[in-house]
């Protein structure tokens, strides 16, 4: 789960994620990194944290990392929060870039519209609130839609 600065939409994508993940009984990965490296190894936004844990969901505990290039060989997908992270994606990976792993995470819910997860940083908390319902909704057909192509093997 990858956005720009990894203190806003990448740590409640992964929070929500792991929390389905537990939820589903799956054997699951997920972690979350940022493009720019501003944050690194800082909590994820008070309004992020405020928004998961009214879920039940507590991301306080996550570090902000900058995304990496080996981050392809790590994972089996690549998650961006939306289209410019993918083009930082590529630039920070080079001749290591996977476009086959890469995807906006809202094309897991809406396949093919690539809409973009809103970077809710210099707005009020009902901003981080549409995130992470957006999120919510992509982390959900996510699951369902791994598993049915898993049934179909």
């Amino acid at each position: 789960m990858v956005c720009l600065g990894n203190i806003c939409r990448s740590p409640l994508a992964e929070g929500i994620m792991l929390h389905k993940i537990k939820a589903a009984n799956l054997d699951w990965q997920v972690d979350s990194a940022g493009t720019n490296g501003y944050h690194v190894n800082e909590a994820p936004h008070y309004l992020s944290q405020r928004v998961a844990k009214k879920h039940g969901i507590d991301i306080s505990k996550q570090l902000c990392r900058r995304f990496v290039a080996e981050d392809f060989e790590r994972f089996d997908k690549v998650y961006a929060m939306a289209a410019d992270i993918i083009d930082e994606i590529k630039s920070i990976s080079g001749n290591k870039y996977n476009g086959e792993k890469v995807d906006l995470l809202m094309n897991e819910a809406y396949p093919g519209e690539n809409r973009d997860i809103p970077d809710p940083w210099y707005g009020p908390e009902a901003g981080y609130k549409t995130v992470f319902d957006m999120i919510d909704i992509a982390c959900d057909a996510l699951i369902n839609n791994t598993l049915k192509d898993s049934d179909r093997q």
